[in-house]
């Protein structure tokens, strides 16, 4: 599934007002990683802001549902409907709730790759 380039375009500007990111293609979509963590992404024209356990709750109660992915309810991550996420003081409350949780967590350390068996 494609992502919505202008909203990418605008989380871009939200999420680099406020630390640097990457970009990685994920769950059909686009993803941003802040210190090696996903804080928040798009997939098809709908917000994924991750949240974590915590969070969930709270961000459920201020607008945003349960993002599911297939059959699958995606722990510790809402989904923001175009609508609300076209909003650009809600779309920079969202993304900094996603850019918060990344940057409050130890960067996640490198897998070592298996060296290659002989054949």
């Amino acid at each position: 599934m494609a992502y919505d380039e202008d909203l990418a375009d605008r989380v871009r500007d939200a999420v680099g007002r406020r630390t640097g990111f990457t970009e990685q293609k994920m769950f059909g979509g686009l993803a941003f990683m802040v210190n090696t963590r996903m804080a928040v992404g798009i997939h098809g024209d709908e917000l994924m802001v991750r949240v974590g356990t915590a969070g969930y709750d709270a961000a459920l109660a201020d607008g945003g549902s349960p993002l599911a992915m297939g059959e699958r309810t995606m722990s510790g991550m809402v989904g923001i409907d175009a609508a609300r996420a076209a909003d650009p003081d809600a779309l920079q409350a969202w993304v900094d709730r996603g850019v918060d949780l990344a940057l409050s967590e130890p960067p996640k350390t490198p897998r070592s790759r298996r060296a290659a068996r002989p054949t």
